[in-house]
């Protein structure tokens, strides 16, 4: 292929022959290679015209394709519409590539010069915020694709992620933060599989659009004072997120890492039962993403999760869970029992948080892996039949999603107390409200034998393949997935055999049973029982 370089204004052009004038004329439409590139190439009324030949929606040759006298071109598969003038997308996904041409003699020479690298990063980015702000699945899937292709870094699609979405987010923090931190955790497991971290930064992505489709921004304090540990605590108890968040940005002014923030995070997050334990999940998730993402993240993180902190509803107040502030005044003056897990074993919320301080005089870790195991009992023993159950109160609005808490939360638990071991009194005895809530909603019986791994190791292998092409449409329930084997995972390391297998049973099950997400007959029921006693 005869090539040419020309320079305009400085800048080298690479012009390459792409065929001669008199083939086209013979025709309306070509293709032709150019330097690896399908070039589909066109006769219009203005002279030649060209681009890709694949359609950028999925690929379909456009010199299939219909170009009206406007210079529309339409794929004809899914009939999305191109100017062939400017590649613009008439619907407002991916754009089209166009290529300039030019006439010598009876040739006709295309224009294939790549753009400069920023020019290219910011048309990628650009077309990934507008899948962003779609919910396209698949496009934002081609865009990231695209930042790889370019040579850059492709965690830049989380970080911008978050740029666009923690002032969307109303109540702050989701699952979509929490979960991203496991997706990245997967990525960087296959550091030579392209396909998978793509699966890993795509469900990260679009789990976040999704959670902020068509939400406004919501406004955060602008404020800015010295950084407190105490006093965050109490403003975060208190309520008051715009003086919490002035204590966060006073913080990164002055230079301070997240590590200087957890320990104050971590009290905040146990200071109640908040949100059913999602406060101390997300706080250990938040330090994951801010070490792998760099601390440009920090900032939108904090005020994100002191939002969630603040708007996080505390269970302990409430009449089921009421129990919980007077046993920890408790803690460390009763019998040290010896803390197996069947001493919570289908025992309700007051009977589990009573066995937790019998034990409170042993070993915190001693007493977190009996609590563990009998979370994981919880998990075995859901009754299945309560999906299917119709007449039942709001506050039986229990399902698999409930139970697999008691494992994710008992994580954050061991990995936050760890280093805060003061805080384990909280963390064990709000593991034991998981217990007691859950407790009512199993059976007697551990179907051990029906699940039983042949080996552990390689079950946990299959079940993370089975996380990375999950096939549910709904976010909330892959997260779940993903983060419920990461935890079991982590936390059957160090066990011995029959404990990991526990786990791992238990975990299998949840995988494999079916799972019922809308209540259409229950909703219906309960909207009737609460109209009819207004």
């Amino acid at each position: 292929m005869a090539k040419s370089q020309s320079k305009t204004g400085g800048d080298e052009r690479d012009w390459q022959l792409l065929m001669p004038l008199a083939e086209l004329e013979s025709r309306a439409v070509t293709m032709k290679r150019v330097a690896g590139r399908q070039i589909a190439v066109f006769k219009t009324a203005a002279g030649p015209r060209a681009c890709d030949n694949r359609c950028p929606h999925e690929g379909y040759p456009l010199s299939e394709g219909s170009l009206s006298p406007e210079c529309i071109l339409t794929c004809n598969w899914h009939n999305w519409k191109f100017n062939l003038e400017t590649g613009e997308n008439l619907y407002g996904g991916d754009r089209l590539r166009t290529y300039a041409l030019e006439i010598r003699a009876d040739e006709i020479w295309i224009d294939i010069t790549e753009a400069p690298y920023e020019s290219r990063y910011l048309s990628i980015t650009g077309s990934l915020r507008d899948a962003f702000d779609d919910y396209s699945y698949d496009r934002v899937a081609r865009e990231i694709a695209r930042l790889g292709r370019l040579g850059a870094d492709p965690l830049d699609a989380l970080r911008l992620a978050i740029d666009w979405s923690w002032q969307k987010m109303e109540f702050g923090w989701t699952h979509a933060y929490a979960g991203m931190a496991d997706w990245l955790q997967l990525y960087d497991e296959h550091p030579d599989d392209a396909e998978i971290q793509l699966v890993c930064l795509v469900e990260s992505v679009a789990h976040i659009a999704f959670d902020v489709l068509r939400e406004p921004e919501y406004e955060y304090s602008d404020e800015v004072t010295a950084f407190d540990a105490d006093r965050l605590v109490a403003d975060i108890e208190a309520e008051n997120e715009n003086a919490a968040v002035a204590a966060i940005r006073g913080g990164i002014r002055d230079g301070l890492k997240f590590a200087d923030f957890e320990q104050a995070l971590t009290r905040a997050a146990l200071q109640h039962y908040n949100d059913f334990g999602h406060s101390l999940i997300y706080v250990s998730k938040a330090g994951a993403l801010i070490e792998r993402l760099g601390n440009g993240v920090m900032e939108p993180l904090l005020l994100a999760l002191l939002r969630e902190m603040v708007c996080a509803s505390r269970e302990d107040k409430i009449p089921e869970f009421r129990g919980y502030r007077g046993q920890l005044k408790k803690w460390g003056r009763h019998k040290n029992q010896n803390p197996v897990p069947g001493l919570w074993r289908r025992q309700g919320i007051n009977k589990s948080l009573e066995a937790t301080i019998d034990c409170s005089g042993c070993p915190p870790q001693q007493i977190y892996h009996a609590l563990l195991l009998a979370n994981a009992n919880n998990l075995l023993a859901f009754d299945i039949s309560q999906q299917d159950k119709i007449h039942v109160s709001v506050s039986g609005n229990v399902g698999w999603l409930d139970f697999t808490h008691g494992l994710t939360f008992a994580a954050a638990v061991r990995q936050q107390c760890l280093r805060f071991p003061e805080l384990w009194p909280q963390g064990l005895l709000q593991m034991a409200c998981f217990n007691g809530r859950n407790a009512a909603f199993t059976t007697p019986d551990l179907a051990l034998d029906q699940w039983r791994p042949d080996d552990v190791g390689s079950k946990m292998e299959k079940i993370l393949k089975q996380v990375l092409d999950h096939g549910q449409g709904e976010h909330i329930v892959a997260v779940h997935l993903l983060k419920t084997a990461l935890a079991v995972r982590r936390e059957i390391h160090g066990l011995e055999q029959s404990d990991a297998e526990l786990l791992v049973v238990a975990l299998t099950r949840f995988f494999e049973s079916p799972l019922k997400r809308r209540q259409a007959r229950r909703t219906a029921f309960q909207s009737l029982q609460f109209v009819a006693k207004e």
